[in-house]
């Protein structure tokens, strides 16, 4: 995950914003936005399009679950702040990469089944190899395997129930699939990156296309 990091950040003019928490700064696409309801209940914003006064944390469930305290002084007033918020976050980023999962199927860039996998890890061009968490060791080994040996290996992504995989790509049983290179599998991967950073604390410096990582 770190190399996938690395490889999507970017030295960029875009304005920036400072934590609540930690007071460390970071380009909007690389932090999370809260916003405050009417009735005064803070709300995670992570497409950053809820209207009024925003507030910002780090991309970090540890740092979110700190941050009761901070989002009152952020806000200038008494807010209601859940103690389930950090949870709550990452439901929403995983069901927005689970989101743009589904359209990277939608585009015709998506391969499930061992079979069907490994034949396109062999003829190459394959932006990310995903895994059910209930798939065998040994067929995520052997798959795992080629995607290593690959002239440009792709992104290895284990985050995802094999239910929550059908949803998403309207099929069953889903425990290996592929994503061919194009924008729609891009797009996905930024979102999966965003869902990984916030679960694993791993800093990121600015967040941009990752259409690269998918020609």
């Amino acid at each position: 995950m770190a190399d996938l990091l690395a490889r999507i950040a970017r030295e960029e003019s875009a304005s920036e914003r400072t934590c609540i928490v930690t007071g460390e700064k970071g380009p909007p696409e690389a932090m999370l936005r809260f916003a405050l309801s009417p009735e005064g209940v803070v709300t995670p914003d992570i497409r950053r399009k809820l209207p009024g006064r925003g507030v910002w944390t780090r991309l970090d469930r540890a740092v979110v679950a700190r941050a009761a305290k901070g989002f009152a002084r952020g806000f200038r007033r008494p807010v209601d702040a859940s103690l389930e918020l950090a949870a709550q976050v990452d439901e929403l980023l995983l069901d927005d990469a689970l989101r743009f999962l589904g359209m990277v199927n939608k585009a015709g860039l998506v391969v499930a089944g061992a079979a069907k996998v490994e034949a396109a890890l062999r003829s190459g061009h394959v932006a990310a190899l995903i895994h059910a968490r209930e798939g065998a060791p040994d067929g995520i080994q052997k798959l795992d395997r080629l995607a290593r040996a690959a002239v440009k290996p792709p992104v290895t992504i284990n985050l995802f129930e094999s239910a929550r995989l059908d949803l998403a790509l309207g099929r069953t049983n889903v425990i290996h699939a592929a994503l061919r290179t194009g924008s729609a599998s891009a797009a996905f991967l930024v979102k999966f990156a965003r869902l990984s950073a916030y679960r694993s604390g791993e800093a990121v410096g600015t967040w941009s296309t990752v259409t690269d990582l998918t020609e």
